[in-house]
């Protein structure tokens, strides 16, 4: 990007950066679907999210019942934040004028990154929309609370960039709606009212605050996971990081390197196929570009520009159980050379119904103050067609960001 006062840099929070925010971590995900029930089932019922919030999108002519069918979709959470993954129905999403164009094989409904503060969303997106990038949207949206900014990539992907998400606490409520006292259209004026103030606020007018939305679907809880009783025997701790499949590598770097302000950790070439891997954090990756051209020698799915979504377990362990778990389920288990994913262990993808591939693992390459990887010599060999029962330890394992709370 050209802008001149890039040379000033900005003051985000007292610290003098290129940009007027910074990516903490990759904070949701998520999926457009055509069958809804089947999507639940794998998502919910097998890889155990909680649903936080239902949202009907049947909210006007374009998309009537008539028109698109039912369209309910699910917010859900792995831990206290509102929603790490959402589940949207395609037909209503496709049915809105604002989604004209997008190609028939985009089915991720957004790529969702935190910064730290509501200033660092209000002033990016002053800054995003000076340099002429294309804001699917801002403001603020319900359920969730979130304030947020929606810069669109390459290839239509919607990012967003947000701060002040919703947090579920011990009883697993969400907010009531009827505490939510208006959507926000456009990026709010500063300084706000706090999150605390807004609850004090809502609890004046009479609102029963313990009138929201909790997830029920417990089922029997029968398998150890780290001496808990839970319904799966295993448990997710951490999203991502995101795979995608472009088309333009000049073009993905142009947005989420020199755009968002991902840094770019290593690059490999594989049999000919140049592959980017970015980060946000200590993570080796939050988010890794790849050939088009590798989706078809690699046996996944034409429906999507998803190659995997990772799902990072709380041990190597629960991995091994997860895969034998889906498998008995019926799910369609992949296993892909290591040398795809630098920096990460033994890996699988599970598929969904719809040709979505979620990758399970349970270690990640931490990155350390001099800001570079491992070199791949003094990598351990990773054989994803072979997994022992146990596993050597490495300097960083178990280290990076950590699950807060019981697991269930």
């Amino acid at each position: 990007m050209n802008d001149p006062r890039i040379q000033a840099g900005f003051d985000v929070g007292g610290v003098r950066l290129e940009r007027p925010f910074k990516i903490r971590r990759l904070g949701h995900f998520g999926v457009n679907v055509m069958d809804m029930q089947k999507a639940l089932h794998f998502y919910r019922d097998l890889l155990g999210f909680s649903i936080s919030d239902p949202i009907n999108l049947n909210r006007d002519e374009h998309t009537s019942v008539e028109k698109v069918g039912e369209a309910n979709g699910y917010f859900m959470h792995h831990g206290t934040d509102h929603h790490s993954f959402v589940l949207f129905p395609e037909r209503a999403v496709r049915a809105r004028p604002n989604r004209a164009g997008t190609p028939p094989d985009v089915t991720i409904n957004q790529i969702t990154w935190q910064v730290g503060s509501l200033r660092e969303v209000v002033d990016g997106f002053n800054w995003l929309s000076s340099n002429q990038q294309h804001i699917y949207r801002s403001g603020r949206d319900n359920p969730g609370s979130n304030w947020h900014t929606y810069p669109v990539g390459p290839n239509h992907h919607i990012n967003e960039l947000y701060y002040g998400i919703e947090q579920l606490g011990w009883d697993g409520l969400s907010k009531p709606k009827v505490a939510h006292q208006r959507r926000y259209e456009r990026a709010p004026d500063l300084p706000h009212i706090s999150e605390a103030q807004e609850v004090a606020d809502a609890l004046e007018r009479g609102v029963d605050i313990y009138s929201g939305y909790r997830d029920f679907n417990l089922g029997e809880a029968k398998y150890d996971v780290g001496g808990v009783l839970l319904r799966r025997p295993f448990k997710v701790e951490r999203i991502g990081p995101v795979r995608l499949f472009y088309d333009d590598l000049s073009r993905e770097l142009a947005f989420y390197r020199d755009t968002l302000g991902l840094t770019v950790t290593e690059e490999i070439l594989w049999k000919g196929h140049r592959c980017v891997f970015l980060r946000t954090n200590t993570e080796h990756h939050s988010m890794a570009l790849y050939p088009r051209a590798l989706r078809g020698e690699l046996g996944l799915s034409d429906h999507t520009t998803l190659m995997a979504f990772g799902l990072q377990l709380g041990s190597y362990r629960q991995v091994r159980d997860a895969i034998s778990f889906l498998g008995k389920e019926g799910v369609t288990i992949k296993y892909l050379p290591s040398e795809l994913f630098p920096g990460m262990g033994h890996s699988a993808l599970a598929i969904d119904a719809e040709g979505h591939a979620m990758q399970l693992y349970s270690y990640m390459e931490q990155i350390g103050w001099d800001g570079k990887p491992q070199p791949a010599s003094q990598r351990p060999h990773v054989d994803n067609d072979h997994w022992p029962e146990l596993l050597d330890a490495v300097s960083d394992v178990y280290c990076g960001e950590t699950f807060l709370g019981p697991i269930g």
